[in-house]
């Protein structure tokens, strides 16, 4: 009889455990939101004295911290003190919560944008975690389909049947490394979010505003929310083992949606961004995310290269033309640095980079995507100096 009583006792007990673990990683959410907010706030009134407008990108930051720590509550909880804070010490009257009518704009320019933040750093922490527990739960059946293996008998058709469940896994565990590379993509769209909404309050706080320029942000901060959703999204997607959304795509439409989202970078660097696309392509049958990744990851590695050169023009060419039947071929050409013959016997191996602060997985995924679309990717030396990647697809 005491047995029978003891057992409702301790799974009662577990389930209080587990409850108050979880309220308590909740509360330490909204603990840390807080803290980070509070510490934006000082540093921020430390530093104001400096800049004639108010200096808010450490709100911004904050915000993304706290949603990317403790998730959806808390990020919200940081942008709704953040916004106090803001509205408390930094837009006249001061010492006050009341908002003058030629402030109301900037304000509500605030506050969209640490919505944004906070929404896609958040979306990014819940693909993580899934992304995470998928590829645990994935190490743990592979390594118990191991055991397995090794404890069988002579039988051959048990032991096929197991080695087929081991290289199942093996595939399902290639998709985890996929997803984790266009998550770690999606950094770049939020960081971009970020700046124009800085962007945007700037132009807004000039006297008259310039509310085109304020638009254009706006707009900016619009595109790469959506950006940053469809990659969110590709992830969901494919843990929920959907198949993937393919269509007959231009890729010279690809191509130009992609020059003019980075142009304003390869401004910046001072690097020539040029195209060459040939007229009349046939279309190809892919997934539009995957190869936006693919052509963002080998643009973005040629003008890596090529922002400490001197002494030559800065040039990053994008190309496109049918050089055989059923198929055709992009090239992606700088004139940077260039590629040792040991590099470019390794530059598609996994974790390999010759970058201070790369991973090394962005050029494999890459190969990989093509692969799976039935193409080929490769690098080459340019003879006028820098490096050429290129990539087929089939047309049939």
């Amino acid at each position: 009889m005491g047995c029978g009583n003891l057992t409702p006792r301790l799974e009662s007990t577990q389930l209080e455990g587990k409850v108050r673990g979880r309220w308590g990683s909740k509360l330490a959410g909204y603990g840390l939101a807080l803290l980070v907010v509070s510490v934006a706030l000082v540093a921020t009134l430390l530093v104001q004295r400096l800049f004639v407008h108010p200096f808010l990108f450490l709100f911004f930051a904050a915000v993304v911290v706290s949603s990317w720590m403790g998730g959806t509550g808390p990020g919200l909880f940081a942008v709704l003190i953040s916004t106090l804070g803001v509205d408390y010490y930094f837009l006249p009257p001061i010492h006050s919560f009341a908002v003058k009518p030629p402030d109301i704009a900037y304000f509500s320019a605030f506050v969209l944008s640490a919505l944004a933040g906070s929404w896609v750093s958040s979306s990014q922490r819940e693909s993580r975690t899934a992304l995470l527990a998928a590829h645990n739960e994935l190490e743990l059946r592979v390594a118990e389909r191991t055991a397995e293996l090794q404890q069988a008998n002579a039988d051959l058709r048990e032991r096929d049947r197991q080695l087929r469940l081991i290289e199942h896994f093996s595939r399902v565990l290639t998709l985890g490394e996929l997803t984790a590379s266009i998550a770690h993509e999606v950094n770049q769209p939020i960081a971009a979010v970020v700046t124009y909404g800085h962007a945007c309050l700037e132009w807004l706080t000039q006297n008259p505003p310039n509310l085109d320029e304020a638009r254009h942000a706006a707009q900016r901060i619009i595109k790469d929310g959506s950006r940053a959703g469809e990659v969110i999204g590709r992830i969901h997607a494919i843990f929920k083992k959907e198949p993937f959304k393919r269509e007959l795509l231009d890729i010279n439409e690809v191509i130009h949606d992609l020059t003019v989202f980075l142009r304003e970078e390869a401004v910046r660097d001072q690097i020539e961004l040029r195209t060459n696309l040939a007229q009349d392509l046939p279309r190809v049958e892919a997934d539009r995310v995957q190869l936006q990744q693919v052509l963002q990851n080998l643009v973005t590695n040629g003008m890596d290269a090529m922002r400490e050169l001197e002494g030559r023009a800065r040039e990053l060419w994008i190309t496109s033309a049918q050089e055989k039947p059923g198929e055709i071929v992009v090239r992606v050409k700088d004139s940077g640095v260039g590629l040792s013959p040991e590099v470019v016997d390794r530059i598609f191996q996994p974790f390999f980079t010759t970058k201070p602060q790369g991973i090394g997985m962005g050029l494999s995924i890459s190969r990989s995507i093509i692969e799976s679309h039935g193409g080929h990717l490769a690098a080459t030396q340019n003879p006028e100096g820098g490096a050429v990647f290129q990539f087929t697809l089939p047309t049939n």
